[in-house]
């Protein structure tokens, strides 16, 4: 038989693969072998006849059961809880996403601002992306400083929508490309991106794996029933409302000729001390317009009107016509990317020019009223305006109210 000892514990701490481990190593023994030494030969005989103590069979089972349980809570690993990835965000019920990532061949060292419905969601390098959370119905996103580009798009609710932002190398101030692409597209990207603000993955030193231990084969149980996922139709894209890329810089330079219909407000008037009628439609009606316009919306410059009608005076036909020459200050209200209405008003001179039966010219100061419609696309627009005009020429006791109203229509120029 082995020597018998007292109860002996030994722990070692073993650091394997970056965790540490706790191995007991347990020996025992009966707990009374020293006193049945003490008492002699007839009782240890004795003792050998009836068997062990129940005492001590379960005193040892206790220290073993005791070891293995501290063993097992020293071993034990808590979870590792990994972080949710943006990039597979889905929308909240209701709501929908708009990723907006930027993706180019050629990087080009910029970071470009996006703007969802006015909000900034972040300025894009080349490899990044931004995600905004919307309400179905239209969606405005502005791309860029100095050169803007803007994209309207419609969505629904429960959708995700993917805009692709691509900077043109070579070009300053920076100019950018956006298009909407599928969503399998979209997502492919996206696994290729990080986030706005997020550090660049940094390269990590190879690492040399712990060797595996050795375990007892395992018969694997059998296979589950591969059950296939229900294929999903891939979601068609959104219709593209209106695109363009605005010119750079916050003022641009604008002209606009214009054409129309202009009616005098006063039929009956005494010219040159005759009485005179006037055939109040005015033929032809034309103008120039130059004007600076900011990217807020207010616009200032200046226009050329000229209008000539004729008139009957004492039995003679005779012909006025009128050069106004106007200071303006107008306001374009953006109501989409293509439509923009605008009110203004105007202060110059109104010059008269008189001819046939009636010789001369007069002059005296004009104001005038403007509103309308600018409908734009990229550089060129169309233009609709009501104009009232009010202009008074002559001296105090022989002056001639030569203003009126009309609409007049005509091409913009943005340059």
């Amino acid at each position: 038989m082995p020597p018998e000892l007292s109860p002996r514990e030994a722990s070692f701490l073993i650091e394997r693969g970056g965790r540490k481990r706790i191995i007991v190593f347990l020996s025992f023994g009966r707990y009374n072998d020293e006193r049945e030494i003490l008492r002699g030969p007839a009782m240890k005989a004795k003792k050998k006849q009836q068997g062990d103590s129940p005492m001590n069979e379960l005193r040892a089972g206790l220290s073993v059961s005791g070891a293995f349980l501290l063993a097992a809570l020293l071993g034990a690993a808590p979870p590792v809880r990994a972080q949710e990835d943006a990039s597979r965000a889905t929308p909240p019920p209701g709501k929908a996403l708009v990723f907006v990532f930027r993706s180019e061949r050629e990087t080009v060292a910029a970071l470009v601002p996006v703007f969802v419905n006015l909000a900034r969601v972040g300025d894009l390098a080349n490899g990044t992306f931004a995600v905004a959370t919307v309400s179905p119905g239209r969606t405005f996103l502005r791309v860029g400083d100095q050169a803007v580009a803007t994209y309207t798009l419609e969505v629904a609710a429960n959708q995700s929508y993917f805009v692709r932002v691509e900077a043109v190398p070579g070009v300053r101030p920076v100019q950018t490309e956006v298009r909407i692409v599928s969503e399998v597209e979209g997502r492919r990207f996206l696994a290729q991106s990080r986030p706005v603000g997020a550090a660049p993955p940094a390269i990590a030193a190879p690492r040399v794996p712990p060797p595996a231990p050795v375990v007892a084969p395992r018969v694997p149980p059998p296979p589950a029933p591969v059950v296939a996922a229900p294929r999903v139709a891939p979601k068609p894209a959104p219709r593209e409302i209106a695109r363009f890329a605005e010119p750079g810089g916050d003022w641009n330079f604008a002209l606009i000729a214009k054409g129309g219909a202009f009616k005098l407000a006063n039929a009956n008037q005494t010219v040159a001390g005759l009485a005179s009628t006037y055939d109040t439609a005015s033929k032809p009606a034309v103008g120039i317009e130059a004007e600076w316009r900011n990217r807020t919306g207010f616009a200032v410059g200046g226009e050329i009107f000229y209008y000539k009608n004729d008139l009957v005076a004492a039995g003679a036909i005779s012909q006025q016509q009128v050069v106004a020459i106007m200071a303006n200050g107008k306001y374009y209200f953006r109501a989409a990317d293509w439509f923009y209405p605008f009110a203004g008003a105007g202060v110059g001179f109104a010059d008269t020019l008189y001819g046939g039966g009636l010789k001369g010219t007069q002059g005296g100061t004009a104001y005038q009223g403007l509103v309308g419609m600018e409908f734009r696309f990229g550089s060129v627009g169309l233009q609709v305006q009501y104009k009232h005009l009010a202009a008074t020429t002559g001296k105090s006791g022989s002056d001639v109210k030569v203003g009126g109203s009309g609409v007049l229509a005509g091409v913009s120029f943005i340059f």
